[in-house]
């Protein structure tokens, strides 16, 4: 059974830090491109930051600068350190797992059940 489970999700100042971790089982963790996205109310659901299984990161230009997304193998985790944090980084963020299948074609996708956050004065 695959599992992924955000945590570190809470209410912060404007201009505060949080860090969010994803861990996983029921994957093979570094075969997988691991990334965040995020939902706000009434919006879609956007990529924060990824990271492939090779190490490559990117990130949406809200957040470059501000946040910066991590994988440890040996915990079969994924991180997010946000700092800055600004009242628009309010949402619930998504933990995402990503296979290649190669050959067979297209991609196993895994999500997590999601954490709030709430920069807020």
């Amino acid at each position: 059974q695959v599992q992924l489970v955000e945590s570190g999700g809470g209410l912060v100042q404007p201009g505060g830090s949080l860090r969010l971790s994803c861990t996983t089982s029921g994957i093979i963790f570094n075969l997988h491109d691991m990334g965040w996205y995020r939902q706000a109310p009434g919006k879609q659901r956007e990529l924060v930051a990824g990271i492939t299984k090779g190490g490559s990161t990117n990130y949406a230009d809200s957040v470059k600068g501000r946040f910066t997304i991590s994988r440890d193998n040996a915990k079969n985790a994924v991180y997010l350190q946000m700092n800055s944090l600004k009242p628009e980084d309010t949402a619930v963020y998504y933990c995402n797992g990503e296979f290649d299948r190669g050959w067979l074609g297209g991609r196993n996708v895994y999500w997590g059940q999601g954490t709030q956050v709430t920069v807020s004065s």
